[in-house]
């Protein structure tokens, strides 16, 4: 067990301490007690300065560790005062797929200066090829492959030789001369064998895998739905071209979670933290709102329509909000359940008009309930009964209506190549409103005769 533990704040306070002082012994023995994902951690709560500082002291090896852990924009930050030289050097060190991240996130030159310093960059240069958010841009060159007629023995002679270099010793996965996937082999299969039975004997050839340019969200998905520790990835001539490891997949599902609950609170920018320079924060929120003010400006021009019936009958403003309301949150619902059901591929489009039936279904009952409870409520409190039989009856409309939106909205957006969780609640909440609106005042219109009587 290390002496500090991540949680201690002390570990911070005398880390910064130390620093200030120049006592780096204490230093080097705080950072050396620690995790790597904790020395990352801590790392990242100290300034750009004391960053600097501490950098010049620890080890290549050390610092490679650090920027493993760190997240990609964090690491840019802590690399972009070193030297390229000094900067080759930990890259080298690193992670393939954290390096490659690293590299793709410096300047255009930097890039080439850096790339043309390093001992290895055949690890890494593949990578560069594909996109971020693809299988590609997630996997690592760092895994070990065996021969179809390698022997059981020899392969457990060379991961005792390897084995140490890789960060998934617990998959061989056997290729042929051509670099085809032909199969995958644990560990266990390996150690029970016999020592001349020959790989082909002892793999499995069913592997599942995917492309190295499919989404990252959908390599994610396979290794979910398989459970998997590590998941094999191919170019388009079925070459085995990298491996993505469950830690990778583990942040893929953390980003994929961050984009849909921005994306559902009508933030288009995933990266944004609370801290995030003025620009980027309006850069992210501000198309959104825009778009809210004008659905609402809609909104009022569809009311504008019904003014002489507000003059006839005031009280009718007085409830026209909760049609609104209540068709929003119920909209709202829908999409959270359905964009919920796509990521997690339980949507097929087989099953679209069920689902579709089913929602339109909730929503008549719900619309009933709240229809019911809300019409003979008003009506019993403003002492007119069609006043509250219109309410109920706007409530039950908007209510099938919002069922029909929220759940067809991000269903058209997936079929259509978007992210379903474009269908936010900016976008579902004003369809909702404007017909909700629509509903309520056309229905006062034609009861207006009736409610009049009882006022």
């Amino acid at each position: 067990m290390s002496k500090y533990e991540q949680t201690d704040p002390a570990v911070l306070q005398a880390l910064e301490e130390s620093i200030e002082n120049g006592n780096y012994e204490v230093v080097l023995e705080i950072i050396r007690s620690l995790h790597p994902a904790d020395q990352a951690k801590v790392f990242n709560e100290l300034n750009q300065e004391k960053q600097d500082e501490l950098l010049q002291k620890l080890e290549i090896s050390e610092i490679a560790d650090i920027f493993d852990e760190l997240d990609d924009k964090q690491t840019l930050i802590a690399a972009r005062n070193l030297p390229l030289p000094f900067l080759a050097d930990i890259i080298d060190d690193m992670d393939p797929d954290e390096a490659a991240d690293l590299l793709g996130d410096l300047p255009g030159q930097e890039v080439r200066k850096t790339i043309s310093l390093l001992e290895e960059p055949e690890e890494i240069l593949p990578l560069l090829r594909y996109p971020d958010e693809t299988a590609g841009g997630r996997m690592t060159t760092d895994f070990l492959v065996l021969g179809p007629e390698d022997t059981a023995e020899g392969a457990i002679q060379y991961l005792r030789t390897t084995g140490w270099e890789t960060d998934i010793p617990y998959y061989l996965f056997v290729v042929n001369q051509e670099k085809e996937l032909l199969g995958v082999m644990g560990l266990r299969e390996l150690v029970c064998a016999d020592p001349d039975q020959e790989i082909n004997e002892i793999m499995s050839s069913h592997v599942v895998s995917v492309q190295a340019m499919d989404d990252q969200e959908k390599a994610a998905g396979v290794m979910k739905h398989y459970d998997l520790s590590a998941l094999p990835v191919l170019n388009n001539k079925e070459q085995l071209v990298g491996v993505i490891s469950h830690d990778d997949i583990l942040d893929v599902l953390a980003d994929e979670t961050t984009e849909d609950i921005y994306r559902l609170a009508s933030v288009s920018d995933s990266a944004l933290e609370p801290d995030s320079k003025l620009f980027l924060q309006l850069k992210g929120r501000l198309p959104w709102l825009l778009l809210n003010t004008i659905t609402a400006l809609i909104g009022s021009w569809v009311i504008s329509n019904f003014g002489d019936l507000f003059v006839k009958v005031a009280v009718l403003a007085f409830f026209q909000s909760v049609v609104a309301a209540q068709g929003g949150n119920a909209a709202s619902q829908n999409v959270a359940m359905i964009v919920r059901s796509l990521a997690l591929g339980k949507v097929e489009p087989k099953k679209v008009w069920p689902i579709l039936f089913r929602q339109v279904t909730v929503g008549l009952l719900l619309g009933i309930v709240i229809g019911v409870i809300v019409g003979v409520g008003v009506g019993y409190w403003q002492s007119n009964p069609y006043l509250g039989f219109v309410l109920g009856l706007a409530l039950l409309g908007n209510m099938l209506v919002a069922s029909i939106v929220g759940t067809l909205a991000p269903l058209i957006l997936e079929f259509a190549g978007q992210d379903p969780a474009l269908a936010s609640s900016v976008l579902v909440t004003a369809i909702t409103d404007i017909i909700g609106f629509l509903i309520f005042l056309s229905l006062a219109s034609l009861f207006l005769p009736l409610i009049q009587q009882y006022i």
